[in-house]
């Protein structure tokens, strides 16, 4: 017997109702990567928000450093989700398919922190 997963079981329960459960399978792909994106933004956003406790935003250093554990945890948590529900991946080398996918993201990370340098550090802007 196949392991289901959420989306599975979420797909099956939506069979009540057809014609939602058609739209659904014809942009699944869409709406699981869009959930997963929001749930990982939040993951993310609650990261930097409890870094604030121990590192000050207005030293650039700092400020590095709250976006780089936002963006750690973001890209903890969504590895594993994208993997089983946006890419269905079966790869038994999850190691690689893991750097693969962190590095396909750095520039994100490097983005974020440019950003947050320039408008707080520079701007004057408050991070929060």
């Amino acid at each position: 017997m196949k392991k289901r997963n959420l989306v599975d079981w979420f797909r099956d329960w939506l069979e009540r109702w057809p014609k939602i459960h058609e739209l659904f399978c014809k942009y699944e792909e869409i709406l699981v990567y869009l959930v997963v994106g929001v749930m990982t933004t939040i993951v993310s956003w609650v990261a930097c928000y409890l870094s604030k406790f121990i590192l000050d935003s207005d030293v650039s250093w700092q400020n590095a450093m709250i976006q780089t554990i936002g963006w750690v945890s973001g890209v903890l948590f969504s590895y594993p989700l994208s993997r089983s529900w946006v890419f269905k991946s079966v790869n038994p080398n999850v190691l690689g398919e893991f750097a693969g996918f962190a590095g396909s993201r750095v520039s994100t990370w490097i983005l974020d922190i440019v950003i947050m340098w320039v408008t707080v550090n520079l701007m004057g802007m408050s991070y929060w």
